[in-house]
């Protein structure tokens, strides 16, 4: 069962300089260019059935795209709305100081820094509220750090 709903679209001048100018330059995501290009195809008069074959989407995406430009204008159309979840235990600063804390000696009695290690002293020094070990396993990973194997760390000299 084919749906034949009509889509029209139609772009300001304003509007249309912008979404051709982002397709010209490319430097977006490659969601936010099959947008565009959804949004140009169909300002140009185009069938959501051959701009679905031409960029490999379903009719449906084009007509939703079609829709939130419709009653949201061409940004809404363009980006994604924030997702539901959890939001970052970490700011930016305090991830910093803990990388910062990694990168030194490790506490009074340890040869080295495990990731247990990091969290509890982390909470103690009173760089996170609270923190736990896969936030800090992450925080590692993402920065190529490897504490608790000596030569991937670099120290700070204390003298």
């Amino acid at each position: 069962m084919a749906n034949t709903q009509r889509v029209q679209v139609q772009l300001s001048r304003k509007d249309r300089a912008l979404v051709v100018a982002m397709l010209r330059r490319g430097r977006e995501s490659a969601r936010v260019l099959r947008r565009a290009s959804i949004l140009h195809q169909l300002d140009q008069g185009q069938k959501p059935t051959q701009i679905a074959a031409s960029l490999g989407v379903v009719p449906k995406t084009i007509r939703t795209i079609a829709r939130r430009f419709a009653e949201e204008g061409l940004a809404s159309a363009l980006n994604e709305k924030p997702r539901p979840g959890k939001s970052r235990v970490l700011d930016t600063k305090q991830s910093q100081r803990i990388i910062a804390m990694v990168c030194g000696s490790a506490p009074e009695g340890r040869a080295r820094w495990t990731v247990r290690l990091i969290a509890e002293e982390a909470v103690k020094r009173k760089l996170a509220p609270q923190v736990g070990r896969e936030t800090i396993r992450v925080l590692l990973e993402s920065h190529e750090l490897k504490p608790w194997r000596e030569k991937n760390v670099v120290h700070r000299r204390t003298e």
